[in-house]
């Protein structure tokens, strides 16, 4: 389904929940229909059927902290990845039902206008070799990606095509970038800096969250799934994917590393102990390993539980054998600075949020901005915006928010990490006069239709919603969250 980022940002609660939340492109809602079946379908759409080792590939490709994947089986996290995996598989779905479609001579076009593949302004077909060697990727998959992506993008394209842009959407996306705006501004910052924090506070925080100042040290155990250990041959081929895929259903049934190195004869490489920084207790460096491999072999989550590893289509087989966790206390200087900057980043949460309710309220209006100006000793500044460009004071995407407040109103307006933090009162408006003339009529026009097509999204998003039946076999996505 597709689905649009509505804009929110005029909300500081929104903007909060921005900074610190990705919402995924493709979402589902997942409801309340959950079936037993087949321990290895994990949902289907319609007739389609969506393993549960697909999805645990595609789980592991995402690269999840330690600590996601220790809580999987605590949060809803791993449902939201399968909202947006199931996601993807229904537009591929309605890709197939369009009739949509791209030619192998489409396709050719597509791969030699590319510049990356170009030299002398030609297309380089060794050029092209060798990027796909360096991406340790296939021409048949790499190509597949392309024909994929294209196919979205043209059923993008059907969506929105034909659009008939009323003009008045147009001035209005003008005017919301052009205007002459008078304001008075508060800088909460002044305030924010005075911000004392008392030992007292510090130690309640360090003694509430001591689990998360340890450092942990690992034993890391792991191989490379060789085509010779698992076949007998040599080449990548249909018989080394089909044990790959036998290893991948052991692994969820719960067949452990010493079974796995026993049944194919396999050769493990050791990490005896080391930090997420590839160091060991006494800050040295451990032997040179990939980064990628390292961080998904370091974010395996349970102990003595291996996991199946692709990284560029090469296969790995790791677990961590041990944990040991060291406290660090607050007599480590860089711990107490980070509970102090988590601390003084909680008082700005908690007061912006306290203005904007009262803001809403409306008990917070011309009269408290003058006196909260007066008891907290900020200056009130004045200044008239021109131009959205103008960074004087405010970055660009603040001045948008400021351009959408009416004369006479008040808003609290951020950054987007919380770091500048104003408050606003608009005296008056000028917006420029709107000209089809203008240089950048075609920039508005594409931003108009861009915001129209995004509505068009959405009402076809609630329209697929219904168009595929999707169910859930509660049962496998348990045991995914208990295993992975």
């Amino acid at each position: 389904m597709l689905t649009s980022i509505r804009k929110i940002t005029t909300s500081f609660l929104a903007k909060v929940l921005i900074a610190i939340i990705i919402l995924p492109f493709l979402f589902w809602g997942m409801g309340d229909v959950f079936r037993g079946g087949n321990q290895n379908i994990l949902a289907t759409i319609d007739s389609e059927k969506i393993s549960a080792q697909s999805f645990s590939q595609y789980v592991n490709r995402l690269n999840l902290s330690e600590k996601q994947r220790s809580n999987l089986s605590k949060t809803d996290l791993l449902d939201k990845i399968l909202s947006e995996y199931v996601g993807k598989k229904i537009i591929v779905l309605e890709i197939k039902d369009q009739g949509i479609n791209l030619s192998n001579r489409s396709l050719k076009e597509i791969i030699i206008n590319d510049e990356i593949f170009a030299e002398d302004s030609k297309f380089s077909r060794t050029k092209y070799e060798k990027f796909l060697l360096e991406s340790g990727i296939s021409a048949p998959i790499f190509e597949q990606n392309i024909v994929e992506q294209e196919k979205k993008r043209q059923l993008l394209t059907f969506l929105s095509e034909g659009v008939l842009l009323p003009e008045t959407l147009i001035k209005k996306e003008f005017e919301n970038e052009n205007q002459i705006k008078t304001i008075q501004y508060l800088e909460l910052d002044q305030l924010y800096k005075k911000v004392q924090i008392k030992e007292a506070e510090i130690k309640k925080t360090y003694e509430s969250n001591k689990n998360i100042f340890a450092q942990e040290f690992k034993k890391i155990n792991y191989t490379e799934l060789l085509p010779n250990s698992l076949t007998g041959q040599e080449e990548y081929n249909d018989t080394y994917f089909k044990k790959i895929d036998e290893v991948e259903n052991a692994i969820l049934d719960g067949v452990k590393m010493e079974e796995f190195v026993k049944k194919y004869n396999l050769s493990l490489s050791n990490i005896n102990e080391t930090n997420r920084l590839k160091k060991n207790r006494v800050g040295k460096n451990i032997l040179k390993i990939n980064n990628i491999l390292f961080s998904k072999l370091y974010n395996i989550a349970s102990i003595n539980k291996p996991d199946l590893i692709n990284i560029d289509n090469k296969y790995y087989l790791g677990e961590v054998a041990k944990i040991e966790k060291i406290n660090r206390t607050l007599d480590d200087k860089q711990i107490k600075e980070a509970i102090i900057s988590q601390l003084k980043f909680k008082h700005i949460i908690e007061s912006n949020t306290n203005l904007v309710k009262k803001m809403s309220e409306g008990k917070f209006k011309k009269e408290q901005f003058d006196k909260f100006s007066q008891d907290n000793l900020i200056e009130t500044k004045k200044i008239i915006l021109r131009d959205i460009k103008d960074e004087t004071i405010f970055v660009s995407g603040m001045i948008k928010e400021i351009f959408k407040v009416n004369d006479g109103e008040l808003q609290l307006v951020t950054n987007s990490m919380l770091t500048k933090n104003f408050i606003i009162f608009v005296e008056k408006t000028k917006k420029l006069p709107f000209d089809k003339n203008t240089k950048d009529y075609v920039l508005y026009k594409s931003k108009a239709k861009l915001s129209l097509t995004n509505k068009i999204y959405s009402t076809f998003d609630k329209t697929i919603n219904d168009k595929y039946n999707v169910e859930i076999n509660q049962k496998v996505l348990d045991r995914i969250k208990n295993t992975l």
